[in-house]
């Protein structure tokens, strides 16, 4: 039996609203984009041709595909999206680069790439159309997704990795910003130091490191502030990784400096992130520690902690600030400017974490 389907009826075209309005295609074009001078007795008449034929507007898809621009940015997370939205600085750092992408007219694809098997996000971009990629986190030295974009010609964008002449970073001088913890408790007079460093490798259990370990990092921000830290802190002073970023970890490794013989405890303890040093200040706490009159503690990013009852002494590195000049360098990048990397300022704050040693 002949279907009884009907065709659908064509969409109407710019071309058939110019045609019916009596201009030109170009002339019709400016009259939806309002980029150029037209009479108004002109616009009139091509808005009338289009409400009489149902036609709303160019495909803003075939449009931004002719101006080799889809508008869509991706934005790749190391790991679990859900380590990321519990991280404070990860979230302060993606807001500010979604605002700054918002103001371009821009979307973000997050793209979690998982870290044993980075690979697997090669597939999950390579039917993805995309303008541009931020690495806004500072993962590993190497990944596979720089050659992929690279050969598709897509702009990259980190904050420290990367490293590749194809990426262009915002980047803070890490061991320089770990220094400013280190030299605080110095004049302050302490000389036992004890280190808790985010994760040097990927996969790795919370456990103590070497400087060994450090100079063999996969992580740049991590081996950066590791390096600052070994830079002014006495020979031979103890050091642990964390496994994952988190007060728990924190804590965990806290107690791994502290619940020693007094005679080898660190008086200070130097974080490579907040949540580290929160965790350091809770594990003191059980340990029937006073912070900071028994034992100091610094942290590194500057977030927001109102439930931990101290005043973290830390090294400012405003988050939705730096989300704010990855998303313009994404902009200028995509404006023609070349993979350039641009400092980050960071700064020391002091709280009421760190004091003079006892005794």
């Amino acid at each position: 039996m002949p279907s009884q389907r009907q065709a659908e009826p064509r969409r109407a075209t710019l071309r058939d609203v110019a045609e019916r309005a009596g201009v030109s295609t170009s002339t019709a074009s400016l009259v939806f984009s309002g980029k150029g001078p037209v009479a108004a007795a002109t616009a009139d008449r091509v808005r009338a041709a289009a409400a009489d034929l149902g036609f709303t507007g160019p495909d803003p898809l075939a449009s931004s595909l002719r101006q080799g621009r889809v508008g869509t940015v991706a934005v790749i997370v190391e790991g679990p999206l859900r380590h990321a939205f519990r991280d404070p600085f990860a979230l302060a750092v993606l807001d500010g680069l979604a605002e700054e992408l918002d103001l371009a007219g821009r979307t973000m694809l997050l793209v979690a790439q998982p870290v044993e098997h980075p690979e697997q996000a090669v597939a999950q971009l390579a039917t993805q159309a995309v303008d541009a990629a931020v690495f806004p986190l500072c993962g590993t030295a190497t990944n596979p997704l720089v050659e992929h974009l690279a050969t598709r010609g897509v702009v990259m964008v980190g904050s420290g990795a990367p490293l590749s002449p194809e990426v262009g970073h915002v980047l803070t001088d890490e061991r320089a910003g770990q220094r400013l913890a280190g030299q605080h408790l110095l004049d302050l007079g302490h000389r036992r130091l004890g280190h808790v460093s985010m994760m040097l490798r990927p996969a790795v259990a919370t456990g103590p490191v070497t400087r060994a370990d450090v100079e063999h990092a996969d992580y740049p921000d991590a081996a950066g502030r590791a390096r600052g830290f070994l830079d002014i802190a006495p020979e031979g002073s103890p050091m642990v990784q964390v496994g994952e970023l988190t007060v728990g970890a924190g804590e965990e490794a806290g107690r791994l400096l502290l619940d020693v013989p007094v005679a080898r405890r660190p008086t200070a303890v130097v974080c490579q992130a907040d949540v580290l040093a929160a965790g350091v200040v809770r594990a003191a706490a059980s340990l029937g520690l006073r912070v900071p009159d028994e034992v100091s503690v610094t942290g590194f990013d500057g977030v927001d902690l109102p439930w931990l009852g101290t005043t973290l002494t830390t090294v400012l590195q405003p988050g939705v600030a730096k989300g704010h000049a990855l998303g313009a360098m994404v902009r200028r990048r995509l404006e023609g400017e070349g993979p350039v990397d641009e400092p980050f300022a960071v700064s020391l704050r002091v709280g009421t974490s760190t004091a003079p040693p006892p005794g």
